[in-house]
């Protein structure tokens, strides 16, 4: 799959965040840090980091998972990255495969859960946080629309619910590809493709964003978004009317991860930004996103969280996923393309 990458380039924003704290512009050392991380977290990631390197300045560049996994490879042989801070753990593996990441092995991430960190040594990439997927339905939308709960993936193909789901396009959304590729995992080939075919029948539209879907739900704009669990319930804690439905054939999920960019000539500074990715204090500040973190013992209880999610959560082949990320992507731009909204 081709992907012209100039028509993303009005929606690549690169900014620089202030971390709050004096950076020196003429003696600060810059990183370009490419990341998928909520807009609004991204002032504090860089102060957390800046409390302890004053002297490296982080200019952010910023979209949704698919944007910036396709930037990245279009610039495989002219890396404009220093770093990867936030991103699916399945296009890392994909840049992996590509040659495109510099191995190395940060300060305490012997200290991670295994499962966040690939199993090469050294490594080239670790993981940060884990976001799952869920339902999220506004139930007096549902209601009204005359909708039953669903309780089921499967369900969400009923007739009933034609035209009252949105979901995430996989081709720019990091949680659209985890459904999409959990769905081929769970359902078979076959199987995951003819169940698409009759959700699509129910799509409203595919947005180009995660969250996207679920505070449509949450505004009442939509009955149903397939979204992720954590931004159902904050949601939820902000006074929205929400159900969140986690299905009962399971949950795909993905984890966000980092990595350093192949090509880098700021190899020192991006070297003392893993070291204080994987942190304890770095693992806390997921947690006020991410209900599951890399390093064990952190997660605290998150308001709202659905019961069951984490035991819901499949057996993800992130191989799988990565090694079959182009052909799938084809596949559901061929097949479903033709509601995704304008971007």
């Amino acid at each position: 799959m081709k992907i012209d990458i100039s028509k993303y380039a009005s929606g690549v924003a690169a900014l620089a965040i202030a971390s709050g704290l004096a950076v020196n512009a003429a003696s600060a050392e810059t990183l370009t840090v490419y990341t998928a991380v909520e807009a609004e977290d991204l002032a504090k990631y860089a102060a957390a980091f800046n409390a302890h390197h004053p002297d490296i300045e982080i200019k952010w560049v910023r979209d949704s998972t698919g944007i910036v996994t396709a930037k990245l490879l279009a610039e495989k042989d002219n890396p404009q990255a220093d770093v990867v801070w936030g991103l699916a753990g399945t296009s890392l593996i994909l840049l992996k495969g590509e040659g495109m990441l510099e191995p190395y092995a940060p300060k305490g991430v012997k200290d991670l859960d295994a499962k966040f960190v690939d199993s090469a040594t050294p490594p080239s990439w670790v993981g940060m946080d884990a976001w799952v997927a869920s339902v999220c339905v506004n139930i007096p939308e549902a209601e009204a629309a005359g909708l039953p709960m669903p309780a089921s993936w499967k369900d969400l193909t009923k007739p009933v619910y034609k035209g009252h789901v949105i979901m995430p396009n996989p081709a720019s959304s990091g949680t659209g590809f985890l459904d999409v590729s959990s769905w081929l995992q769970m359902f078979g080939e076959e199987g995951g493709w003819s169940y698409m075919d009759g959700l699509h029948d129910n799509i409203a539209r595919y947005t180009h964003s995660g969250s996207k879907p679920c505070k449509l739900a949450a505004a009442g704009e939509i009955p149903i978004g397939v979204s992720f669990a954590f931004r159902g319930a904050k949601s939820k804690a902000a006074g929205a009317p929400l159900e969140i439905i986690v299905p009962s054939e399971g949950v795909g999920w993905d984890m966000e991860a980092a990595a350093i960019v192949k090509g880098t000539d700021a190899m020192g500074a991006a070297q003392k930004l893993m070291d204080f990715i994987v942190t304890k204090e770095a693992n806390e500040m997921y947690n006020a996103g991410y209900a599951v973190v890399a390093y064990p013992g952190v997660a605290k209880p998150v308001e709202h969280f659905p019961e069951g999610l984490v035991d819901a959560m499949i057996d993800n082949d992130f191989d799988f996923a990565a090694k079959n990320r182009k052909s799938i992507l084809a596949e559901w731009q061929k097949r479903y393309d033709s509601k995704s909204e304008a971007k």
